[in-house]
């Protein structure tokens, strides 16, 4: 199933267990293979990441969460996000004014940026019930981030200390994009990617332990899949063996998305940006720049190493490995065909089956739109 074609369609930490139902033999059967079997006749199972542009505030969340909405008619759906955009920067000035020993701004700012969040709550306009609850959610997460701000003394602002506090701008987030996409009629639950992220102790640039994060993984990302329930993940967050959180590096959301995917072996990653695609070069310095639709592994790789922006270094080597199809496709702009990456045998069988996945989803915009 080709994802060239998808376009919006709209309408404290929650358990997964919370909303898991007892799957039919028909849910079980589609991630029987993701699980090691053998039937391949199942539905497929993608990934998408979503960049802190395409969730900035409510409408934005809810076209996000169309796209969702459409490609979950025909596969299964895992969901990795990043922080709303400008949160990880406001997080970082948090820090700052705890080493400078600050502390009255650090809580002000605190104490903001729980606001905000709140404030694309209620935009969301969600019923009753849930508005309490997710709520609730980001109350107990903004007394969580003003723990780590005394009102007296002085913090040893270190890179440990770092992790903590910027982690927290994907844990808001992925709790607002569930509730987005429960708004639009889809089961969803957040899931904290420090769950089951196994990393090293280098804080700032935590490298993972990829063997065993797809183990534990999969233990918490499959029972959600059978059940017809898409995971919220956060993008950039790890976790020690001892359980401290580690963030994987700035701008690392990519490569979490592709972590994501590698566990549930998703057939397709789709990361969603605001541009169209990967481009010769920047399109806003270069009246030359020219999109590119298809692009090999070795060729975004060249790409990259010669400067380009094209992805995370990490993500192509890991999506290569099983040969992963990579898409980079604009939030903003779902009619775009964006640029597809994989490997030359997927990109020819791609150009022969994209005549055929023209109709694979369809439209329908009742709620929600692009900012």
């Amino acid at each position: 199933m080709s994802l060239e074609n998808v376009q919006e369609d709209v309408v404290g930490e929650r358990s997964p267990a919370a909303l898991r139902v007892a799957p039919s033999a028909a849910a079980h059967k589609e991630v029987a293979y993701c699980a090691g079997g053998e039937d391949k006749q199942s539905r497929n199972i993608v990934a998408f990441k979503f960049g802190g542009s395409s969730l900035l505030g409510a409408d934005r969340m809810l076209h996000a969460a169309g796209l969702v909405r459409a490609a979950a008619k025909a596969s299964l759906v895992t969901v990795v996000v990043s922080a709303m955009k400008g949160v990880t920067d406001h997080l970082l000035s948090i820090t700052h004014a705890l080493a400078d020993g600050k502390l009255a701004r650090a809580r002000r700012e605190a104490e903001l940026l729980l606001d905000l969040h709140l404030a694309v709550l209620h935009d969301l306009r969600l019923t009753q019930d849930s508005d309490l609850r997710v709520r609730r959610e980001l109350q107990l997460l903004g007394r969580d981030l003003l723990h780590e701000i005394p009102v007296h003394g002085r913090v040893a602002a270190g890179a440990e200390l770092f992790d903590r506090l910027t982690s927290f701008g994907e844990r808001f987030s992925a709790r607002l994009f569930a509730a987005a996409l429960e708004r639009s009629g889809i089961p969803s639950v957040p899931v904290t990617s420090s769950d089951f992220v196994l990393t090293c102790d280098t804080f700032r640039d935590a490298q993972p332990h990829l063997e065993q994060t797809k183990q534990r993984g999969r233990a918490v990302l499959l029972p959600l899949l059978e059940a017809g329930i898409v995971p919220v993940v956060t993008g950039f967050i790890g976790a020690t063996p001892d359980g401290r959180i580690t963030t994987l590096g700035r701008n690392s959301s990519d490569f979490s998305g592709a972590i994501a995917a590698h566990v549930v072996d998703a057939d397709e990653l789709v990361i969603w940006t605001d541009v169209d695609g990967i481009y010769t070069a920047n399109p806003h310095e270069s009246a030359e720049a020219r999109l590119l639709h298809e692009l090999s592994y070795d060729e975004a790789h060249a790409l990259a190493a010669s400067g380009a922006k094209v992805l995370h270094a990490k993500v192509l080597p890991l999506a290569a490995e099983t040969e992963m199809v990579v898409w980079v496709r604009n939030t903003f702009n779902p009619q775009a065909r964006g640029t597809r990456i994989g490997s030359p045998r997927s990109l020819r069988d791609s150009s022969a089956a994209s005549k055929d996945s023209a109709t694979a989803f369809s439209i329908s915009s009742r709620e929600g739109g692009a900012a």
